[in-house]
C-alpha cells in the first residue's frame, strides 16, 4: 500500500507531492511516463515562467528544475519512464517499465496529473492528401528546441494557440519565414503578450476569422488553400487563397489526458474535458484527486502550481482522515457566456477562489453572481477574452447561505 501517488511529473504532479510531503504525508510516489520529470517544460525554452510564483522571469526547464530540485531534496520517490495501463475503482494503478516489467501499486489517495495533449489534423477535416510538412506546434517545438531539427522554411500556423504564437516568433528566430497565423475564431485563443511579442514584434500578420480548406502537395506541403469564414464558421468559397509553403503548423487546441480518468469512473466536463472538482479538487471519485491542465487548460504554468498544491494538501487531508463529514455541496451554474467553472461545486466553511473562461471576447462587462434571484457578487472588468482565465472569490458568507450559485457576464 503507498499512501499517495500522483500520475504525472510535470510541474502539477511535482507541485502537488511537495505540497502533500509538507503537509505531512512521507510516503508518496510520482510515476512519470517520460524518461524525465518536468513535463512539457523541458521543451519550452523560452522565458516568462514564474513571474506569478518566483516573482522572476524563468525558462521552462528552470521553472520545472525548482520543483524538481525540491522533489530530490525531500527524497520523494518517482518512477521515470513508466506507463500507466490501468486504474480500477478500488484504487489498483496496473503500470509497466523496463526494469520492473509489470506492476501494481494499491494507493490510498491518487492525484491525476497527466497533463494535456495537441488537437491533430485528423480531428480537423481538412481537404487534401497526406504530405511530409505537417506537425502540431509541440512537435516541432520539440523538434526545434530538444533535437536541433527545423521542420520548413516557409511556415503557415493554423490557431493561434500559445504554443501556435510561440512557435511563430521560434521559427522566425531560427531562419525559416512565417507567412500568416490563421485562426478560425474573431479573436485570438493566445495571451495578448504573446500576439505583442511573438507576432507583431516579427510582422507576421495574424489572419482572424480564415483557416485552411485545402492542403496541396503530394511527397510534402507545397501549399496551402486559406478562406475567410462567415459567423457559421463556414469558409467563403470567393475569398481562398493559395499561400505557398513547405509547412503547416496547427495549434487547433489541447485536450485534456482523461482516459485513466474514465477507467477509475471520474465524471468529466462536456465543457473542459477534464474531471469535475470541488474546492479541494476532488474528483466524483473519493479520493482521487485531479490538477494541472488533466483538469483544465491553463494559460500560466504558475497557476498550475498553485491549484497543484490545493490538490497535494486535500489529499494530504484525506489520507490523515482530517476531512469534515459529508456535507452538502453548493453547485456552481454558468450562464454559457461563461463557459465553465473550477471548481464547479464546493462546500460551505472558507473563502473559495472559482476560476473561469469567457466564450467570447467582451468589454466593459460585469461578472454577476447570483444565489437564486440575488445578486450576491458583482467584478467590473473592462476586457474579457477566452484565451485569459480569470478569478472571483466566494465568502464563507455568500456560501454559508447558497444551495446554488450562477456566474453570469452581462454588461455595464
Amino acid at each position: 500500500m503507498t499512501e499517495l501517488v500522483i500520475i504525472g511529473g510535470g510541474p502539477a504532479g511535482m507541485s502537488a507531492a511537495i505540497a502533500a510531503y509538507e503537509a505531512g504525508i512521507r510516503d508518496v510516489l510520482i510515476i512519470e511516463r517520460d524518461e524525465a520529470l518536468g513535463g512539457i517544460l523541458q521543451q519550452c525554452i523560452h522565458n516568462g515562467f514564474g513571474l506569478h510564483k518566483f516573482g522572476e522571469e524563468l525558462t521552462g526547464p528552470e521553472y520545472a528544475w525548482r520543483y524538481e530540485k525540491r522533489v530530490r531534496e525531500l527524497g520523494i520517490a518517482f518512477k521515470l519512464g513508466t506507463m500507466v495501463l490501468d486504474i480500477s475503482k478500488d484504487k489498483v494503478i496496473t503500470a509497466t517499465n523496463p526494469e520492473d516489467g509489470m506492476f501494481r501499486i494499491e494507493a490510498r489517495a491518487i492525484i491525476l496529473a497527466m497533463g494535456c495533449r495537441e488537437r491533430s489534423k485528423g480531428a480537423l477535416n481538412i481537404a487534401g492528401t497526406r504530405p511530409a510538412g505537417i506537425y502540431s506546434a509541440g512537435t516541432a517545438q520539440k523538434y526545434v528546441n530538444m533535437k536541433g531539427y527545423l521542420p520548413g522554411k516557409e511556415i503557415v500556423i493554423l490557431g493561434s494557440g500559445d504554443i501556435g504564437l510561440i512557435m511563430a516568433r521560434r521559427m522566425t528566430l531560427e531562419g525559416a519565414k512565417v507567412k500568416m497565423v490563421c485562426e478560425l475564431m474573431p479573436f485570438s485563443s493566445g495571451l495578448a503578450r504573446n500576439i505583442e511579442q511573438c507576432l507583431n514584434d516579427f510582422d507576421i500578420p495574424l489572419k482572424l476569422s480564415h483557416t485552411v480548406v485545402e492542403i496541396h502537395g503530394k511527397e510534402r506541403v507545397e501549399g496551402v488553400t486559406i478562406a475567410r469564414v462567415d459567423e457559421n464558421r463556414k469558409p467563403i468559397e470567393e475569398t481562398r487563397e493559395f499561400v505557398p509553403c513547405d509547412t503547416l503548423l496547427l495549434s487547433v487546441g489541447l485536450i485534456p489526458e482523461n482516459e485513466l480518468s474514465k477507467k477509475i469512473g471520474v465524471k468529466l466536463s462536456p465543457i473542459t474535458g477534464g474531471a469535475e472538482v470541488d474546492e479541494k479538487r476532488q474528483t466524483s471519485v473519493p479520493g482521487v484527486f485531479a490538477c494541472g491542465n488533466v483538469l483544465h487548460v491553463h494559460d500560466l504554468v504558475d497557476f498550475v502550481s498553485e491549484e497543484a498544491e490545493i490538490a497535494g494538501r486535500a489529499a494530504a487531508e484525506y489520507i490523515m482522515e482530517e476531512v469534515a463529514e459529508m456535507q452538502e455541496y453548493v453547485e456552481i451554474e454558468t450562464d454559457g457566456r461563461i463557459r465553465y467553472t473550477v471548481p464547479q461545486k464546493t462546500l460551505r466553511g472558507d473563502d473559495v477562489t472559482v476560476f473561469f473562461r469567457v466564450g467570447n471576447v467582451a468589454r466593459n462587462v460585469k461578472i454577476n453572481v447570483y444565489s437564486g434571484e440575488r445578486l450576491v457578487l458583482t467584478k467590473r472588468k473592462s476586457r474579457v477574452a477566452p484565451g485569459e482565465m480569470e478569478s472571483v472569490v466566494l465568502s464563507s458568507e455568500i456560501l454559508e447561505s447558497a444551495k446554488k450559485l450562477r456566474f453570469c457576464l452581462e454588461e455595464e
